[in-house]
């Protein structure tokens, strides 16, 4: 077990895209609950019929929780929005300890399925912001005492079945992956710590209830507390002994002691949607769930 930095994310800033809603607010407020500083990044500011939540709304909930909120405005696809975002965190905090990769997009179709637009989408959200995003911390993040990137990213699979089917989809997020294997490496001797994490199952998100399956197969998930708590665990870890790992939420949590995982379930005791890339490819659950009424 890799050794703890820091046993409190206390006055520790954190920037997390897409930290909106679902997995990324989940983060935010784990991390508020230490009293650390945390900046949403997003584009929703006014509410919106099929989306929780806006990152105003985001922050007032991180700031009811003890932290420190600046909620930021921000398209992740727009160079001078990011650099902007980065100097006004700065500029409030006094620097960047923590970089949170969660800003995510979905389109779960094959290839004479996916119009471009959806495909340059998918490409500019998940890898080139990840990457641009990691670019425009890292002068700060090298300032910090325990600097961590943590991208919301699969371990990589490559065996074909996870490729038919959802090419567009798997060739964005496995860029984020490999985000994760070049800024380890690169950045491993300056002490940064760059790791990847993936659920287990499927987590009740909108994307879960608005484009794989609606309420059924939210039910069917796992809560976003999974994820805030396995990285929080992550991000107290001393960063020059924890860097380049794939980790699994569940597989994290089970190593700091958890055992019970009924408390994550949205139903205990259901059956739960294992997450993708994890496993052997289920042809005929991809199938299904890419025709499915969700889609």
């Amino acid at each position: 077990m890799e050794v703890k930095m820091d046993e409190s994310l206390k006055d520790r800033t954190i920037l997390i895209t897409g930290g909106t809603r679902g997995i990324g607010k989940a983060i935010g407020l784990r991390a508020a609950h230490d009293g650390a500083n945390v900046v949403i990044l997003g584009k929703t500011t006014e509410p919106h019929p099929n989306l929780p939540g806006t990152i105003f709304s985001a922050a007032e909930e991180i700031e009811a929780a003890g932290g420190n909120a600046l909620s930021v405005p921000c398209d992740l696809r727009n160079d001078e929005q990011m650099e902007s975002a980065v100097a006004q965190t700065v500029e409030r905090f006094g620097g960047i300890d923590i970089l949170v990769n969660n800003a995510s997009a979905i389109f779960l179709a094959g290839t004479l399925q996916t119009p471009m637009k959806r495909f340059d989408l998918m490409h500019q959200v998940n890898t080139r912001a990840t990457f641009l995003a990691s670019q425009l911390c890292l002068p700060h993040l090298l300032k910090s005492s325990n600097p961590h990137i943590l991208c919301l990213a699969p371990p990589i699979d490559m065996d074909r079945g996870w490729f038919a089917g959802t090419l567009p989809y798997t060739m964005a997020k496995y860029g984020m992956s490999l985000c994760v294997l070049g800024l380890s490496q690169e950045f491993q001797k300056q002490g940064v710590a760059v790791n990847a994490l993936w659920p287990e199952t499927g987590i009740a998100t909108a994307a879960v209830a608005n484009l794989l399956g609606g309420e059924a197969a939210v039910q069917c998930c796992r809560k976003p507390g999974i994820v805030a708590d396995a990285t929080y665990e992550i991000l107290t870890r001393n960063s020059r002994e924890c860097t380049g790992n794939f980790f699994i939420d569940a597989e994290v949590l089970a190593e700091s002691g958890v055992t019970d995982f009924d408390q994550y379930a949205m139903t205990p005791g259901s059956p739960l949607m294992p997450d993708f890339f994890l496993g052997k490819p289920d042809f005929a659950a991809l199938s299904e769930l890419l025709h499915s009424d969700g889609q």
